[in-house]
């Protein structure tokens, strides 16, 4: 499917949204290259996020984001697969707004059963000293307005083949709004 431009998508929502699998079917459906913020934090870095986190606390992690981010910015025609905290500093949203947002959308029962599934605790640190579902219910609840600020589509909580089909269809839709 062409789309209209070369503007990266951005895929953004809370972790275990599905953004990295999503991201990926994406790319190829689209012939574009898919891009992992937090694989690429991995690679530049040599260490987990949580290692980061521990040693130097959130800031250091954030500002290391906000750096990869501008990097991958910079290179038109991908598919981005966000961190579910880029959104938070106010020069992320700026980057991810001259792309194609689309946020994905998740309930936090089912974000629960995704990360109980695939705990990665050395990519996904804990974020809070809640309990998982409160600090899922506590994070969503801080960074929605800011995942629905930035969105041109919000898909909803789908299998990988459905959201395929509905990030598809946003965008299709946001291609003809352009021409």
């Amino acid at each position: 499917m062409p789309l209209p431009d070369d503007r990266n998508i951005y895929l953004i929502g809370p972790r275990a949204s599905g953004k990295t699998t999503l991201g990926r079917r994406l790319a190829a459906r689209l012939s574009r290259p898919f891009v992992d913020l937090d694989a690429i934090f991995l690679e530049r870095h040599g260490e987990t996020i949580a290692n980061l986190v521990t040693r130097e606390g959130w800031e250091a992690f954030r500002r290391a984001e906000t750096d990869i981010l501008a990097a991958v910015a910079a290179v038109p025609g991908q598919v981005v697969a966000t961190g579910g905290g880029a959104v938070l500093l106010p020069e992320n949203r700026a980057l991810l707004a001259k792309g194609l947002v689309l946020y994905l959308q998740a309930s936090p029962e089912r974000l629960a059963e995704r990360l109980l599934a695939d705990c990665n605790a050395g990519q996904r640190p804990k974020l809070t000293e809640l309990g998982l579902r409160e600090e899922i219910v506590a994070t969503l609840t801080e960074r929605e307005p800011l995942y629905l600020s930035l969105a041109l589509a919000c898909l909803p909580e789908r299998s990988p083949e459905e959201l395929e089909e509905y990030a598809l269809q946003a965008l299709a839709l946001l291609g003809n709004e352009r021409t």
